[in-house]
């Protein structure tokens, strides 16, 4: 999805194949080509990767849903990475409304609940049709979902959470990212289901991508 055609009003996308058709697409596929598939940044991005791990960046809007179909994808890929992969999750800020749903996200990872409820917010937007992109929208599904609303409204709206998505902003502003959902690959390249054809086979750039960075080390 590009940032001229988001709306808070999208209809949610069919959800994308498994795993395997990912693999096979890698064996099948010619070989990725730069400007066509990826692009290499001109300016390589800031990557927070520990030593000997190869940064992968998701980026993502909650109220897309292209990302939401792409969620099964992507969880599979992660569950299939090799050890040498870290991925991180960045939600966009294309527009100032963007804000309360990065704050969200960003507060269950303070918590400690992202991997418990970054899938049901997800699911609570497309499938179960709930408006969650407001402050007050926000917190009372938090609180419905078992979570302490004084803890959770005070890491909401503090000043690391604040920090968090001003670095969001950065990083995708870094990787020039146009739509979601998107990928970027140790700071040096960027991949998007334009380019590769599908988010399916943006995965398979990203595999030949992480081949590509071993290389250079």
């Amino acid at each position: 999805m590009k940032r001229r055609d988001f709306s808070l009003a999208a209809a949610a996308a069919v959800v994308a194949p498994g795993l395997m058709g990912v693999r096979v697409a890698l064996a099948q596929a010619p070989k990725p080509r730069e400007g066509k598939d990826y692009l290499v940044l001109e300016k390589r991005a800031p990557a927070d990767a520990p030593a000997g791990k190869i940064e992968v960046i998701e980026f993502f809007w909650y109220s897309c849903p292209h990302c939401y179909a792409f969620e099964p994808a992507l969880e599979a890929w992660i569950k299939a990475a090799p050890k040498d992969i870290t991925v991180k999750r960045v939600p966009v800020g294309f527009r100032e409304d963007f804000g309360p749903q990065q704050r969200m996200y960003y507060t269950l990872e303070a918590l400690g609940k992202a991997d418990e409820l970054h899938g049901k917010f997800f699911k609570a937007i497309h499938s179960e049709r709930l408006p969650l992109s407001t402050d007050d929208a926000i917190i009372a599904w938090a609180e419905k979902q078992g979570l302490d609303k004084a803890k959770f409204t005070e890491v909401y709206r503090s000043f690391s959470v604040a920090s968090k998505v001003r670095r969001a902003i950065q990083l995708q502003d870094a990787y020039k990212v146009e739509g979601v959902p998107a990928l970027g690959i140790a700071g040096r390249y960027y991949t998007d289901g334009s380019l590769a054809g599908s988010m399916e086979r943006a995965l398979s750039v990203t595999d030949f991508l992480i081949a590509e960075v071993r290389k250079s080390k």
